[in-house]
This record gives structure tokens, C-alpha cells and sequence, in this order.
């Protein structure tokens, strides 16, 4: 998909493959750096607005280095059960297990949004 494409909302909530990617480059750094790990002073920016320069190229990189940040504060992880340094929502810090289960289903969910857009996009459909 052109850079182009991939930076256009394709559906009325304003989704697009490069916004999500930003999104989910975020959420991973939210869960698991800024209220597991307790790193930083302030939470990620997990819905970032999508700039004219943004690539798929970029997204996909920044995406791919926030897995990575994220895996290493998991394989650091002893326990499942004990609780992170913080939460993002207004309950008690979840544990890693909670943020591990969390992450799955936000990630399958935005991979259905971004089957959708490809198919909005070239016809594929992805079964």
C-alpha cells in the first residue's frame, strides 16, 4: 500500500493503516514501559496524529522497536501475578499477565481494522 494511502482514513472514525501502527507502537510502550515497568514521567502519545512525511516504512519500525522494548520488560518479568508500578486506567496496577492478555486482544483487534483497510484498498480479503 503507497505511503499515501496508508496516511488517508479510509473509514469514518478516521482510521488509517499508519495511524494504527502508531497506536499500537504506543499502547506497547503505555503498558508495558510507562505502568509495568514504571519508566518515564508521562505516558506515551497512543493516539497520535498521522503527518503528511509519515511512512509505513517508519510506522512499522517504530512499531517493531516497541515490541522490542515491551519483550524485554516481559522476559524481565518473574512472576505474572505481581502487580507493575502503575495503571493507565483509574484501577490498581494490573499484573503482567492482565497486560499481556490486554495487549493480545488490542493487537488482534487492530489487525482486523488493518485487513479491513487493505481490503477497502486492493479487494483482498484475508481469510
Amino acid at each position: 500500500m503507497p505511503d499515501d494511502v496508508a496516511r488517508t482514513p479510509a473509514v469514518p472514525s478516521g482510521t488509517s493503516l499508519i495511524g494504527l501502527l502508531r497506536h499500537l507502537a504506543g499502547v506497547e510502550l503505555n503498558w508495558f514501559l510507562w505502568a509495568y515497568a514504571g519508566e518515564g514521567d508521562e505516558p506515551w502519545d497512543d493516539e497520535p496524529a498521522v503527518l503528511d512525511g509519515d511512512t509505513v516504512p517508519a510506522a512499522a519500525a517504530a512499531y517493531r522497536d516497541a515490541v522490542r522494548r515491551a519483550d524485554a520488560v516481559v522476559l524481565g518479568c518473574d512472576d505474572l501475578e505481581r502487580p507493575g508500578a502503575r495503571s493507565l486506567r483509574e484501577t490498581a496496577p494490573p499484573s503482567m499477565r492482565w497486560v499481556l492478555v490486554h495487549m493480545i486482544e488490542e493487537t488482534g483487534r487492530h489487525a482486523g481494522h488493518a485487513d479491513i483497510l487493505r481490503e477497502l484498498y486492493d479487494g483482498s480479503v484475508g481469510r
